[in-house]
């Protein structure tokens, strides 16, 4: 089954949602805002996607710039700043297996979905 990490309040992740509801796919939706992964989930994650922590991150969120992560280094204290503000994490993301893709921009949602 398919797993979608979906903030409501963005658009781009009601747009994946609405795609996936139109393919009539089984999938699952975590709102990660709401109940926030733990520090293991975003390791996991991160292994699916085959990126970095920081490739992860919302980089333009006032948040990143507030916290100073851009001189953050370490990928450890990095998926730890993930975990204790998922605001960070970027979305909306779609998880099947050992597989996952950030559905920015929408294409990448389609092609996941082939």
């Amino acid at each position: 089954m398919m797993t979608i990490w979906h903030n409501p309040k963005c658009s781009k992740s009601r747009e994946a949602l609405k795609l996936l509801e139109d393919k009539n796919s089984a999938f699952e939706i975590f709102k990660y805002l709401d109940t926030p992964p733990s520090r293991e989930e975003i390791a996991a994650l991160l292994k699916k996607l085959g990126i970095s922590a920081r490739e992860l991150m919302r980089t333009k969120e006032d948040l990143y710039k507030e916290l100073q992560i851009a001189k953050i280094t370490d990928e450890s204290e990095l998926i730890d700043v993930l975990a204790e503000h998922p605001k960070l994490i970027e979305r909306p993301i779609l998880i099947e297996e050992n597989r996952a893709v950030i559905g920015r921009p929408v294409e990448k949602v389609i092609e996941f979905l082939g």
